[in-house]
């Protein structure tokens, strides 16, 4: 009796990310370490509320993940992860702030977060995650 192996689930496509993130700086440096690191393609980003929003609404680039900062040049990340979840139903979203208190954590996953990490100690655990979503 012969058993066959069932081969390793992987993506074979790299994750689309959309990256909402104000500082020119943070912005760059983290889209060259999910590009060197992991299958990232950074299909867009934005540095206030509005610009995010209408890249989320045209619905021209779907996304698998989007990585939100919730202080902005102008307006919220907070909104912008409250109309994600309409706008780009399929991606991720995941949060990634200096302000990742419990209060702020339970915040945003009401406002349907699906995970929430703090820039500063814990970029690993971001990398981890998106990881896990190019093995699902």
């Amino acid at each position: 009796m012969t058993s066959t192996a069932h081969p390793a689930s992987f993506r074979l496509l790299p994750i689309r990310c959309f990256l909402v993130e104000d500082s020119p700086v943070i912005r760059e440096n983290l889209i060259a370490t999910l590009q060197e690191m992991l299958d990232i393609e950074v299909v867009g980003h934005a540095g206030d509320e509005q610009s995010a929003l209408s890249w989320l609404q045209t619905g021209e680039d779907l996304c698998d993940l989007i990585i939100i900062d919730i202080f902005l040049k102008s307006g919220t990340g907070l909104e912008v992860l409250r109309h994600a979840g309409l706008l780009q139903p399929g991606a991720k979203r995941v949060v990634l702030t200096n302000f990742a208190t419990p209060d702020m954590r339970q915040r945003c996953r009401h406002l349907g977060a699906d995970a929430v990490f703090d820039k500063s100690a814990e970029l690993e655990e971001l990398i981890a995650y998106c990881e896990a979503m190019l093995m699902a």
